[in-house]
């Protein structure tokens, strides 16, 4: 028979971001469930909406699998007496088995022969393992934020106030701290029973339809988006789309209906951002755009709801948004009296962080930093000077009343009061692309002077955490800094930025000191933080597509120049499909193996006696300064090439020449030539951590 199994946990309103990480939970904890109890099953099903978690295992076994094993007693000395005959250990173990002595048969185990038994343990009812197990999937989710509720001891997201638990046309009953499992389910808040009896799973869908809830989150979904996008067309626009706002919006709504309500063309002449800000981060609306992305004097909601009374609700949102924006309004022409260089001074009443100091400090070590950055890489004149006014001005919209009252629009103010006090364009657009990228494939700055900006800011932050030992652990990472490592290894690609990323921590951690007296452990600090960054590289190159085995090749060259190591991927990634590659890896490690043992890499010619040493030593001092020129261009997989030209020389030493023979002189003088083809073969990469497939 195929089975259904349904569990429905009731819930007051689930904040929208929990719920993607919570039906992961309970799917993860199902599955592993089903197959450590031997159940078969088909499909696991989860749904939701922002008043119930909904959990579907579809094509269900009736039983467990019964257990097939063989369970080994005692020896067959300890078994049986000398006659043969059965001792009381022997049936004292077959009692315990449940079987007879019919059932016994011997088998040699670590050279003595011991009884054993076939044991059949019969499988259990599906449906008594659900109720013995499902209690526990429930206490067994975590949450960001949980709350206790009702003196209880359960912690869950949100109070739980029902739970159907149904396989088949069955209730599966269990009770979790009070909250007994039943049939019994609720509809919409307002328009549907607070009591809907369900008789079978196959009716549950249904029945809560009747009910005005869409329990399927695509169905919300498509509903959502095809509605919004008719009523935008009928006024000559499109939605400003957005993912993750409409994900959100199906996760607080169960029965959708998209209105559409109209903002005065006044509040169109603020800055674009100034408009669409509260309307998504504050209303969850979605602004209307015309072809050119430009602003139309719409919004679009969805009500959690029917078309009744539609006139009324579509006022009301527009009474909410209108006071919204009539704030916004006066808080921009407030700000605009005076220039953004005046807002400066204020950040020193705003502390950033208790150790690091406050938002002017800040600023100051963002500027010297950018400024330090920028001569590293050599700008030009006038991209020098808009680092170092950006970086003075970056923090200073900060103290604005329009950020202060929507803090989404840091940087975005600061560019437009930077325009309207007369700063030039790069200059303002630095200013705004300072937090860019804000997550994972979001824009990345489009000038150097934000693109350094944004390098330093994120340095600064991390520099500084690390130094007083605020380090990400486990999932904490208060400050970000996971995300802004990753950040600065984004634009660094993209920008093909050749930056140390060992000088860069320099400079970051030598104003600390200059500007705040920091005091720490200089090395270990640096040390640490690059060992994070390369943490972060990694995993980047990793999902980029590059093998482990290749990012470790290049991370152990001690190289911190991000974009060389993309490039030396790259080059090593298709360098790699050579078919004597085994045979050069072999020759690589030899050498690897043995430099490992010695300390310096000098070699003497006059102590090289054998024919192979001198032969090796003479071509590599000619292989060594083609690599080296071949590594001035970057032309790291010709590098490569001239290094595997040694192989056949270096194959001929190792067969023919004795490295640790008694002579410390020769042996030191061997091995140092071994060294110094190895450090060689370490400025492109090392090939020891390749892995041959």
């Amino acid at each position: 028979m195929s089975n259904k199994y349904l569990l429905e946990i009731g819930v007051e309103e689930m904040p929208a971001r929990f719920v993607k990480n919570t039906l992961e939970q309970m799917k993860n904890y199902t599955t592993k469930l089903l197959k450590n109890e031997r159940i078969e099953f088909q499909e696991i099903k989860l749904n939701s909406t922002p008043r119930r978690l909904v959990l579907l295992i579809d094509g269900l076994a009736e039983n467990q699998e019964d257990l097939k094993e063989v369970v080994k007693g005692p020896s067959k000395k300890i078994a049986f007496d000398k006659d043969g005959n059965p001792t009381k250990a022997l049936e004292g173990f077959v009692r315990g088995q449940g079987a007879s002595l019919d059932d016994v048969f011997l088998q040699e185990h670590n050279g003595e022969e011991y009884v054993y038994v076939n044991k059949v343990k019969e499988g259990k009812l599906v449906e008594d393992i659900l109720k013995e197990n499902m209690a526990n999937m429930i206490k067994s989710i975590s949450f960001p934020k949980s709350m206790k509720w009702g003196g209880k001891n359960l912690r869950f997201a949100r109070p739980i106030r029902w739970i159907l638990s149904m396989l088949n046309d069955k209730v599966v009953e269990f009770d979790l701290e009070g909250i007994v499992a039943s049939n019994i389910t609720r509809g919409h808040r307002f328009l549907g029973s607070s009591h809907i009896e369900i008789g079978n799973v196959d009716e549950y869908i249904s029945k809560l339809k009747e009910n005005y809830v869409i329990v399927d989150a695509n169905t919300r979904k498509e509903k959502i988006k095809y509605g919004c996008e008719k009523l935008a067309r009928e006024k000559g626009g499109n939605i400003l789309q957005d993912e993750g706002l409409l994900d959100e919006i199906t996760n607080i709504v169960e029965y959708p209906t998209p209105i559409i309500g109209r903002i005065k063309e006044e509040y169109l002449e603020l800055p674009k951002e100034v408009v669409i800000t509260p309307m998504k981060e504050h209303q969850r609306y979605f602004p209307v755009i015309d072809d050119k992305k430009r602003l139309l004097p719409y919004f679009i909601t969805v009500r959690n709801g029917n078309e009744d009374h539609i006139d009324m609700v579509i006022k009301g949102n527009e009474k909410v948004i209108g006071a919204r924006l009539e704030d916004a309004k006066f808080f921009f022409n407030e700000d605009k009296k005076e220039p953004l260089e005046n807002c400066v001074e204020s950040l020193k009443d705003i502390v950033f962080q208790e150790k690091l100091g406050t938002l002017y400090d800040k600023t100051i070590r963002i500027q010297k930093l950018a400024v330090k950055i920028g001569n590293y890489l050599e700008v030009g004149e006038e991209t020098a000077k808009n680092i170092e006014r950006a970086g003075y001005l970056s923090k200073a919209d900060l103290v604005t009343k329009m950020v202060d009252e929507f803090t989404e629009l840091q940087g975005v103010m600061g560019r437009e009061y930077a325009k309207i006090s007369g700063e030039n364009e790069i200059t303002s657009l630095a200013i705004y692309e300072q937090y860019l990228p804000r997550y994972a494939g979001d824009e990345l700055p489009t000038t150097t002077a934000g693109a350094v900006l944004s390098i330093a800011d994120k340095l600064d932050t991390i520099a500084g955490c690390f130094a007083i030992g605020i380090q990400p652990t486990g999932s904490q990472d208060p400050y970000g800094l996971r995300r802004q490592a990753l950040g600065i290894i984004n634009i660094i690609l993209d920008k093909k930025l050749n930056l140390s990323l060992g000088e860069l921590i320099d400079f970051a951690l030598y104003i600390y000191v200059e500007e705040n007296g920091l005091a720490f452990d200089y090395n270990q600090v640096k040390g640490d933080i690059l060992e994070f960054f390369n943490g972060r590289i990694k995993n980047m190159f990793i999902d980029m597509g590059f093998r482990y085995d290749i990012v470790d090749a290049i991370l152990a060259t001690g190289i911190d120049d991000v974009f060389d190591m993309k490039l030396r991927a790259d080059k090593l990634n298709t360098w790699l499909n050579k078919e004597e590659l085994n045979d050069i890896l072999q020759a690589f490690n030899r050498v690897k193996t043995l430099a490992d043992k010695s300390e310096t890499n000098e070699v003497k010619r006059d102590l090289l006696v054998e024919k192979e040493e001198i032969r090796l030593y003479e071509t590599f001092n000619i292989v060594e300064e083609k690599v080296i020129a071949s590594l001035n261009k970057k032309e790291y997989d010709r590098a490569l090439d001239y290094m595997i030209s040694l192989k056949e020389p270096i194959d001929s030493f190792f067969d023919n020449v004795m490295v640790m023979v008694e002579d410390e002189k020769i042996k030191h003088n061997r091995l140092g030539l071994v060294r110094k083809i190895s450090d060689t073969m370490l400025m492109i990469c090392d090939l020891s951590k390749i892995v041959n497939k």
